[in-house]
């Protein structure tokens, strides 16, 4: 949960920048995160939402939007089932659950991903580049209900080096997912900027407001399947993230009209078009890097969770055949799938 609070620019501070401001004010804790804030669209500078570099007038009225206080606890570890495939002392590589939090939050104070980390590890032992103890480990996440790898750290230069490598696009990082309608090309680039939704604060959007962010998907078609009585088909794509919005995928796929199956805040058709999923049909099952400290190239590829396989199963009969990216990004999948096997 959030609240508003208000700020009046005083005399003395027209002309400032409005993250310098919002720092320099104690609106936030830091500059680093009335940046975020800003770029969230959570600041309003007479009513309006302004980049970072805006600057203020005397009499503006800001408006910030602040987390309200979770209790203060001390953060626990916790006996969470990981599935881990591969840890040295420097990194982990895991696949996550559906409906695992990445990190405590005001709705989800415990039973997350950092609580497991810190049972498998020791809080001692995960890396903390945020400064925020209740992200330890997290380098990057993935929303509750998509599944798949990614990366935790245990050291902090170690998380600095895989934070890096992802801002700069060095981390390869793939995404499988089914979504509404048939797409007749078989590759296409949706480079949208995002930010938080004017009216659903919860939700992100496609914006050209001055606190979007670039957000680049590219994606490749792997299978198309006909439409059917309750729906009008279904394409499988393998996307690529260039950025790392919240919700980017997802918000990608619902701008060109083809949301994601399931997906429960962008998704659209009748309940019956989503296949019996109650979460989006989004998988993270391709993760490819660079160690940061032995130099050694690794590469995952994850199996597809059992709900989505039944998803897919479901349709079957009704595809138009695979692409020759389908072929072997799927079979690729589908050998992951055996090893995992008990």
């Amino acid at each position: 949960m959030a609240r508003s609070l208000v700020h009046i620019v005083a005399a003395q501070d027209g002309g400032m920048r409005l993250d310098a401001l919002a720092a320099a004010r104690e609106l936030y804790a830091s500059r680093s995160a009335a940046v975020k804030a800003i770029e969230d669209g959570r600041v309003f500078v007479n009513g309006e939402t302004v980049a970072k570099k805006a600057v203020v007038s005397a009499g503006d009225t800001i408006v910030y939007e602040v987390a309200e206080e979770a209790p203060k606890t001390h953060l626990l570890g916790q006996p969470i089932d990981l599935d881990i495939r591969y840890e040295d002392d420097y990194l982990i590589v895991l696949s996550k659950q559906v409906g695992l939090v990445c990190h405590p939050s005001p709705d989800h104070f415990d039973g997350t991903l950092v609580n497991a980390l810190i049972y498998h590890c020791g809080a001692d032992n995960l890396c903390n580049v945020q400064g925020d103890r209740d992200r330890l480990g997290i380098v990057h996440r993935l929303d509750r209900d998509t599944s798949g790898l990614m990366l935790a750290a245990k050291t902090d230069d170690a998380g600095q080096a895989l934070m890096d490598d992802i801002r700069d696009r060095i981390v390869d990082r793939h995404y499988l997912t089914l979504v509404q309608g048939v797409i007749p090309h078989d590759t296409g680039m949706i480079d949208a900027p995002i930010a938080r939704a004017d009216r659903e604060r919860t939700r992100m959007a496609v914006s050209d407001s001055p606190s979007a962010r670039d957000s680049i998907t590219t994606f490749t078609v792997l299978e198309r399947f006909d439409a059917g009585s309750k729906d009008d088909g279904y394409t499988l794509l393998d996307c690529k993230l260039f950025t790392g919005r919240t919700h980017q995928i997802r918000v990608h796929m619902n701008y060109i009209k083809h949301a994601c199956v399931g997906d429960p805040s962008y998704g659209t058709g009748s309940p019956a078009a989503q296949l019996g999923l109650t979460r989006q049909f989004l998988h993270s099952y391709r993760l490819a890097f660079t160690h940061p400290v032995t130099g050694e190239d690794l590469e995952f590829v994850d199996g597809l969770p059992e709900d989505l396989s039944c998803a897919l199963e479901s349709i079957a009969e009704r595809t138009q055949g695979r692409t020759e990216a389908g072929e072997a990004v799927l079979s690729a999948i589908e050998a992951a799938r055996m090893r995992e096997m008990p």
